[in-house]
């Protein structure tokens, strides 16, 4: 059986699909993946094939850089960062008003594209992350069902009384004020109307006699992957039929040459992403707290290796961390609450610090504190000396054996081999 990956043009959207691909190459065919240029020396380095689809103006190979970007896309970028600087509120309520411009860029383009694709590669299955709106929107104009992965916190598929883009929980100390909450609900409930009505557009010219979709960010696949611990999801929250959760999607990973910290202190490591390595500041905080003779590794990503100050004796730098591997030589992980340093640290075993900046970060924050297994920070707020006594109550209460139990539920979810049985078993044949 021959399998399509359709993902967006960045490194922590394709990583985890690819290593889907490479357990379906395994098990069941050939995998062609339809990506932008910037990951596509992942993709053929795993041994599938590429070809090329644009679903989105901007992309990043694995650290992003606001001068690469195209035109526009920068100052979008930069945008984005100074809502960070703000908070929660002003980053969620950014990025509610650019969803039209993030989700659903040049959906005609996507679907003539598609179109070509499909009749390129034949596949017999097709598996498309579900953030991708314009590609899913594209492949239910040609009648195509195909299996969504939700990359993000399972909350990125909305469930009953949740609006896309609001967080379904909050860490203790960062939920926002009732009249913030209630206005990015109105916010965000416009951005979904919005693409809800692009979409429906769309469909009223290229395809007529397709029924419409009445709320891509709701709509489910065929099946619906959630690339997280189940153990982690709250058992309340309600899920799309034949849903399965798969836990970790981490790469199989070596040290190799990369070195470790020396010293015998706590071992800690730091990084914010492919995106928030930008937050420099944040980082720099990092930096004075290991002076407390932490072992630290760290990803100073975009930012500049001066802006980080002075790093303690023994510390590793580096711009991109062999971030699974290292999770095995790691006793804290400080990170932004991203999904896939979530699931990779759990399926390590290794408690968090998280410092969540926008999206389902917060829901993800969240999850942690309500489990034991993280304690949350404030990231524009939080001081070196608050991050070591964060570091020191997460050790002592007993987070690294709730851990372990947690990486071994995490490991019964069946990670990538789980996810392509799935998509073999419960996805609907196309030919």
């Amino acid at each position: 059986m021959k399998l399509l990956i359709v993902s967006p043009d960045y490194a922590s959207h394709a990583g985890p699909l690819i290593e889907i691909g490479r357990a379906w190459s395994r098990d069941y065919g050939k995998v062609v993946v339809a990506t932008g240029h910037a990951v596509r020396d992942m993709v053929t380095d795993a041994g599938l094939g590429w070809v090329e689809l644009r679903l989105g103006r901007g992309s990043n190979p694995g650290v992003i850089e606001e001068r690469l970007q195209p035109v526009g896309e920068d100052a979008h970028l930069r945008a984005f960062f100074d809502a960070t600087r703000a908070g929660p509120v002003a980053t969620l309520r950014y990025q509610a008003d650019a969803r039209r411009h993030d989700l659903m860029h040049d959906p005609d383009g996507v679907l003539d594209r598609l179109r070509e694709i499909v009749a390129l590669v034949q596949p017999d299955r097709i598996a498309v992350d579900h953030v991708a709106f314009g590609a899913r929107l594209a492949l239910h104009a040609m009648g195509l069902d195909g299996a969504s992965v939700v990359l993000g916190h399972p909350s990125a598929l909305p469930s009953a009384g949740e609006v896309f883009g609001v967080p379904d929980d909050w860490p203790a100390g960062m939920r926002p004020s009732d009249d913030d909450l209630a206005d990015l609900d109105v916010r965000c409930g416009v951005a979904v109307r919005e693409l809800t009505a692009a979409a429906e557009e769309f469909l009223h010219r290229r395809s007529p006699e397709r029924s419409p979709i009445d709320d891509l960010t709701r709509a489910p696949g065929q099946p619906t992957i959630y690339a997280y611990p189940e153990a982690l999801h709250s058992p309340s929250r309600s899920v799309p039929p034949n849903a399965v959760f798969v836990g970790s999607l981490a790469r199989e990973q070596s040290l190799g040459s990369f070195p470790l910290p020396v010293g015998d202190g706590l071992r800690v490591t730091v990084a914010l992403g492919s995106f928030l390595s930008a937050r420099g500041d944040v980082l720099q905080t990092a930096v004075r707290a290991a002076a407390a003779g932490w072992r630290l590794t760290i990803a100073h990503g975009s930012t500049p290796l001066e802006d980080l100050g002075d790093v303690p004796p023994g510390a590793v730098v580096a711009r991109h961390l062999p971030q699974v591997a290292l999770l095995q030589h790691t006793d804290v992980f400080v990170n932004h609450g991203g999904n896939g340093s979530v699931t990779e640290a759990v399926a390590a075993g290794v408690p968090m610090i998280v410092l969540p900046f926008s999206t389902d970060q917060f829901a993800g924050a969240a999850a942690l504190e309500r489990a034991g297994v993280g304690v949350v920070l404030d990231p524009n707020s939080f001081t070196a000396d608050s991050l070591r006594s964060a570091v020191a109550t997460l050790l002592a209460s007993g987070a690294a054996e709730r851990m372990a139990k947690a990486a071994e539920g995490c490991a019964l979810d069946g990670g990538p081999q789980r996810a392509a049985l799935a998509i073999a078993e419960l996805s609907l044949p196309l030919r």
